[in-house]
C-alpha cells in the first residue's frame, strides 16, 4: 500500500458541510506534510550516498495542493523541479515512485515518468502507448516531462495553451476526440521567482500575451535564486510588479495577474478558482505571483542556505513557513484539534518513510539476481585463477551493490583472465554479452520512438513525371507540395516570421494563409525560443506543426529548445510522450556573415533525436516533408537558398511522392573518386566533374540526404571499394559536419579498409563568410578548389598520368 496516491478535490463551501469540508482540508493538509517529509527524507538519502542528487519542493507545498485542485482531466502541466507535492495532489506521482526516481531504478513501472533516466522531481504523464499510437489526453491529468535549464519549461508552455485555442476556433479539427474537449484545456506552468529572469520566460509571457490562450503561470517566489536575493534578480525586487503593464485592458488584451501570499491556505484555493476559471473559460493568460514562500532546506542537496542567509531571514522563514501556518490556521478555525493533527503527522512520517524503505530495496533487489551470477561466475573462475578470489569475495560482500559495481566486476575479471580460456570464463562471457540489450533497454534505447508511424516506415513512392510535367521555380516545387497536404490532413498548421501574409520570404507559403486561413498559416512575432516551443507543444497534443526559422543561422537562437526540450524528450521520457514537429529552415550558400550560415556540426552535436534532413533541391525537399507529414518524428529541413527560383521539374504526384531519411543517393557514377556532399555544395561538385572529365577523372557523387540518420545502406563504403578514394566537401567549419561525414564513413562502414590514400575534407573556412561574391568565393568551396583538390588527389596517386599544377 506505500505506493497509493492520495489526491486534493475542490472546496465549493455552498454545498460542503462542515465535516465534508473539514474532511478536504484535513486530506490537504495530509498531502503536504507527506511531501514535506518526503523532501526531508530524500535530501537524507543523498548525503547517506544513496541517491546521487536531490532538489525537493519544501516550502512550496500549499499553494501547489492549491493549483492542483483547479488542475481537470485534459489540462496539460510545463513545469520545473519543484512541483513534487502538485504531483502527489494531482494524482499523478505517489511518494514510492519518488523515490524510485530518486534512486534513478530502471526497472519497469518503477519510475513511470522517465524510467530511470531524469533526477528525481522530474515528472511525465504516460501520452503514447508502446507502438507509438496516442493515448487519449482528454481522460488523464497531463504533464509534459520536466526538463532542468531554468525557464527551459516556459518555450513548450506557449504551444500546450496554444493547442487549446486552435481546438476551440477551429472547428476542423472536432474529430480529434482524443486530444481535445473544444479547447477547454488550460496548460499550467511553473517557475521560480529567479527563473522569470531568464529570456525565455519574458518571450513566452509576451507569446501569450499576443495569442490570448489559456495559459496559467505560478512563480513560487521565496525571494532567492540559489544564493542570490531578488534585489539582484529582478527590477522592483517583484515580477509581478514589473509585468503591470500586461494587465488587461478595456479591449480584453493582456493578462490577468493575481498575487497571493503563498502561507494563505483559504486565499490559495479562492485566487486558483477564480483565476482559472477566467483563463478556462474566457482563454485569457492568467499570471499568479504567490509570495512569501519559503524554502527549508535550501536549493538543493548541494549546499545549506544558512551559508547565505540572515538570522533574521532564517527566523521568518521558520515562522513563515507555509504548513506551519496552515497548521495555525486550522488550528484557529477550529477545523481540527491538536490531537488529530499529531496523529496524522506521525502515521504520514511512518508512511512516507515505508514507501522510501520500499523503494529501495526494491531497487537493490532488482539487481540482486545479476550480482549473485557475477559472483558465482568469478568464483568458478577463481579454481583456476586463485587473484580472482578477492574480485568475487569485495562484490559479495557489497551489500547495497549497484549495477555499476556489478558490471566492473565483471568486466575486470574478463581482462585479467584473458590467457586462461577455461569453460567458466566463457559462462561469464556469454552472460555478460547477453546483458547487452537489457541495458541498451535500460539506458540508451528510445532515442526517437520507433513506433508504427517512425519515418522509416513510411511507404516510399517515387516521384511520377510525363510528358506534361512543368518545368517551375524550386519555391513553386514547395507550395504545390505544401498545398496538397493542408488540403489533406486537418492536423498540419504552419508558423514563423513571415510566413502567413506574404507567404515567407521566399514564397514557398504563397497564397496559402488565403486558402487555409490565419488559424493554419500564420505570422509571428521575432521569438525564435517560442516559435520553437510553439511547435513542440503543438506536437505533443496531436497536431502537425512546421515551425519555421527564417534563417539558419538564426535557429541559433532556439537551440536551447531544440537540444534541451524536443531532442531529449522520447529518450527522457523512455518513449512514454512524442513531439513530431518538423522545423522548417534554409541555409548554406547565400551572401553575408548572418544570412548563409551551414553550421551544421552544431546541429549534429546537439540535436541527437531529430532528424536532420539536407536537400539538395526543393523536390527532394518535398519529398522528405511528405515523408516527416506521415511519420511522428521531430525533424529538422534545410532547405537550400540559392535553390528556389532554379527550375525543377514538377511531380505529377507532388503530395505524395515520399523520399526516405537516411537512404543516400548516388546522383553521378564514377570510377576514380567518391564524393560525398549535401545540400548546396553538390551543385559545386557537379559542376566541378564537368572540368574534371577533361582530364579523364570521373567521379562517384554521393548524396546522403540526410546526416541524421546517415546513410543507413552504406552507399558510401561501397562506392568506396570502388573508387578507393574519398573527399568530403561542405560548407561548414573545418572539422565540423566533414568530420562527422569521415567518422560515420570511415569507422562505422569500415571505409577505411577500401582506402588507398588519405581522406580529404573541403570546407569553408574557419570564419563566417564575408558579403558580396567573392567574399563567397574566398571562403566557401568553389568549383576551383574541387577541381583542383580532386586532382591533388589524382595526381599524388599517379603523379605520371596527373603532373602537378602548380
Amino acid at each position: 500500500m506505500q505506493n497509493e496516491k492520495l489526491t486534493t478535490n475542490s472546496i465549493d463551501a455552498a454545498e460542503l458541510s462542515f465535516n465534508d469540508f473539514k474532511s478536504i482540508v484535513v486530506n490537504d493538509y495530509k498531502i503536504a506534510y507527506e511531501s514535506r517529509q518526503a523532501s526531508v527524507l530524500g535530501r537524507r538519502e543523498v548525503l547517506t550516498g544513496k541517491a546521487k542528487f536531490g532538489i525537493f519542493g519544501d516550502g512550496k507545498e500549499v499553494p501547489q495542493v492549491a493549483m492542483a485542485k483547479a488542475f481537470k482531466n485534459g489540462d496539460w502541466r510545463s513545469g520545473y523541479y519543484r512541483d513534487q507535492t502538485f504531483a502527489f495532489a494531482a494524482g499523478i506521482s505517489t511518494i514510492k515512485e519518488f523515490f524510485a526516481q530518486l534512486y534513478a531504478n530502471p526497472t519497469d513501472g518503477a519510475d513511470p515518468f522517465s524510467g530511470g533516466r531524469q533526477m528525481n522531481c522530474h515528472f511525465a504523464t504516460k501520452s503514447i502507448n508502446e507502438d507509438g499510437s496516442w493515448n487519449d489526453l482528454t481522460k488523464i491529468k497531463n504533464v509534459s516531462s520536466d526538463i532542468s535549464p531554468t525557464g527551459g519549461q516556459m518555450a513548450r508552455l506557449v504551444g500546450l495553451a496554444y493547442a487549446s485555442k486552435l481546438f476551440r476556433n477551429n472547428k476542423e479539427l472536432d474529430y480529434l476526440k482524443n486530444f481535445s474537449v473544444n479547447g477547454n484545456e488550460v496548460a499550467f506552468g511553473t517557475i521560480g521567482n529567479a527563473s522569470t529572469s531568464e529570456g525565455v520566460f519574458f518571450e513566452a509571457i509576451n507569446a501569450a500575451g499576443v495569442l490570448q490562450v489559456p495559459m496559467a503561470i505560478s512563480i513560487w517566489d521565496d525571494a532567492y535564486g540559489i544564493s542570490v536575493p531578488a534585489k539582484y534578480q529582478t527590477t522592483k525586487e517583484d515580477i509581478s510588479e514589473v509585468l503591470k503593464g500586461f494587465q488587461r485592458d478595456e479591449n480584453n488584451a493582456g493578462y490577468e495577474i493575481y498575487k497571493v501570499k503563498g502561507w494563505d491556505y483559504p486565499a490559495l484555493c479562492e485566487v486558483y478558482e477564480k483565476a482559472i476559471n477566467v483563463c478556462r473559460d474566457e482563454h485569457v493568460p492568467v499570471l499568479i505571483h504567490v509570495t512569501e514562500l519559503t524554502q527549508p532546506q535550501g536549493h538543493s542537496t548541494s549546499g545549506s542556505h544558512e551559508r547565505y542567509k540572515s538570522k533574521d531571514r532564517l527566523t521568518w522563514e521558520s515562522e513563515h513557513d507555509c504548513i506551519l501556518k496552515m497548521r495555525e490556521w486550522m488550528l484557529e478555525s477550529a477545523i481540527v484539534s491538536e490531537e488529530e493533527l499529531l496523529e496524522l503527522e506521525k502515521a504520514a512520517k511512518v508512511f512516507v518513510r515505508n514507501a522510501q524503505k520500499e523503494a529501495w530495496n526494491e531497487f537493490l533487489d532488482s539487481m540482486k539476481p545479476e550480482q549473485k551470477q557475477v559472483v558465482d561466475f568469478i568464483l568458478a573462475m577463481a579454481k583456476n585463477q586463485p587473484e580472482l578470489a578477492k574480485i568475487s569475495s569485495q562484490l559479495a560482500s557489497t551489500a547495497d551493490a549497484q549495477r555499476r559495481e556489478i558490471f566492473v566486476a565483471a568486466r575486470k575479471a574478463i581482462r585479467l583472465s584473458s590467457k586462461q580460456n577455461s569453460p567458466e570464463r566463457e559462462d561469464l562471457i556469454k552472460w555478460y554479452q547477453s546483458q547487452d540489450e537489457l541495458n541498451y533497454n535500460r539506458y540508451n534505447s528510445k532515442l526517437h520512438t520507433g513506433g508504427k508511424d517512425s519515418p522509416e516506415k513510411i511507404k516510399v513512392v517515387d516521384a511520377v513525371y510525363d510528358e506534361f510535367s512543368k518545368m517551375v521555380d524550386g519555391r513553386e516545387i514547395l507550395n504545390a507540395c505544401f498545398d496538397e497536404n493542408f488540403a489533406r490532413d486537418q492536423r498540419l498548421v504552419a508558423f514563423g516570421e513571415d510566413l502567413g501574409n506574404i507567404g515567407d520570404v521566399n514564397q514557398g507559403f504563397a497564397g496559402l494563409q488565403t486558402k487555409y486561413g490565419e488559424l493554419r498559416v500564420t505570422d509571428t512575432g521575432i521569438r525564435e525560443m517560442t516559435i520553437m516551443g510553439q511547435g513542440i507543444g503543438l506536437a505533443m497534443r496531436g497536431l502537425k506543426p512546421i515551425a519555421e526559422i527564417q534563417y539558419l543561422d538564426y535557429l541559433i537562437f532556439a537551440l536551447n529548445v531544440l537540444s534541451d526540450d524536443l531532442a531529449s524528450l522520447s529518450y527522457r521520457t523512455k518513449g512514454i510522450q512524442k513531439a513530431p514537429v518538423i522545423v522548417r529552415t534554409r541555409g548554406h550558400r547565400l551572401e553575408g556573415v548572418w544570412h548563409s550560415g551551414s553550421p551544421i556540426s552544431m546541429l549534429l552535436g546537439s540535436l541527437r533525436g531529430l532528424h536532420l534532413c539536407v536537400p539538395r533541391n526543393m523536390t527532394q525537399a518535398a519529398g522528405m516533408y511528405n515523408t516527416l507529414f506521415r511519420a511522428d518524428e521531430p525533424a529538422v529541413v534545410i532547405e537550400c537558398l540559392n535553390g528556389y527560383r532554379l527550375k525543377e521539374k514538377l511531380p505529377n504526384n507532388i503530395g505524395e511522392f515520399t523520399v526516405p531519411l537516411g537512404q543516400a543517393e548516388v546522383i553521378e557514377e564514377g570510377t576514380d573518386i567518391t564524393v560525398v556532399s549535401y545540400g548546396s555544395t553538390l551543385r559545386i561538385v557537379q559542376e566541378a566533374a564537368e572540368e574534371l572529365a577533361v582530364f579523364g577523372i570521373s567521379l562517384d557523387i554521393i548524396d546522403p540526404q540526410t546526416l541524421l540518420p546517415f546513410d543507413i545502406n552504406h552507399v558510401c563504403s561501397s562506392s568506396l571499394k570502388k573508387t578507393n578514394k574519398l573527399l568530403v566537401v561542405d560548407e561548414d567549419v573545418p572539422g565540423g559536419a566533414s568530420a562527422y561525414i569521415l567518422q560515420q564513413v570511415l569507422e562505422i562502414q569500415n571505409g577505411y579498409f577500401h582506402l588507398d590514400g588519405q581522406p580529404k575534407t573541403l570546407t569553408a573556412k574557419a570564419h563566417r563568410p564575408p558579403f558580396g561574391s567573392d567574399g563567397d568565393y574566398f571562403s566557401k568551396p568553389s568549383v576551383d578548389d574541387v577541381v583542383e583538390t580532386i586532382y591533388q588527389m589524382m595526381h599524388e596517386a599517379n603523379p605520371a598520368k596527373f603532373p602537378a599544377l602548380y
